[in-house]
């Protein structure tokens, strides 16, 4: 199956579902979810830029996750106010911690891996 829009679509709603259980199961270590966060947003960044090259959609995931993680320094009341909120607390986070940006790239990592699967699956099957 050829890269499209709507596979990217498809991928982030599965790595959304998944987060979501990840948060679900208490005996799903929390870091997961941060690795699902970040993949969900290599999803997303395949989606919106389909046609610009991987190298460049790692490094548009990863400056966003990384710049989510760093804003989370910022603790004005209005921000924490949106952090507070179930919607703000799943997508700016609510604490700075150095390991999430490892989680950051290990996501970004499974999201490359499963789109070159894809993309060497598509291969095989135009032989």
């Amino acid at each position: 199956m050829p890269k499209s829009r709507i596979t990217y679509l498809i991928l982030t709603i599965a790595t959304i579902i998944l987060g979501l259980l990840s948060r679900h199961f208490k005996f799903i270590p929390l870091f997961i979810g941060d690795i699902l966060w970040a993949t969900m947003v290599y999803f997303i960044m395949r989606f919106l830029f389909i046609t610009k090259t991987i190298r460049f959609n790692v490094i548009a995931a990863l400056l966003f996750c990384f710049a989510i993680e760093f804003s989370q320094l910022y603790k004005a009341p209005w921000i924490n106010d949106i952090r507070h909120t179930l919607f703000g607390r799943l997508v700016l986070g609510e604490g700075f911690l150095w390991s999430d940006l490892l989680c950051y790239v290990i996501g970004v990592g499974i999201g490359v891996g499963v789109d070159s699967l894809g993309l060497k699956n598509f291969k095989s099957h135009k032989k």
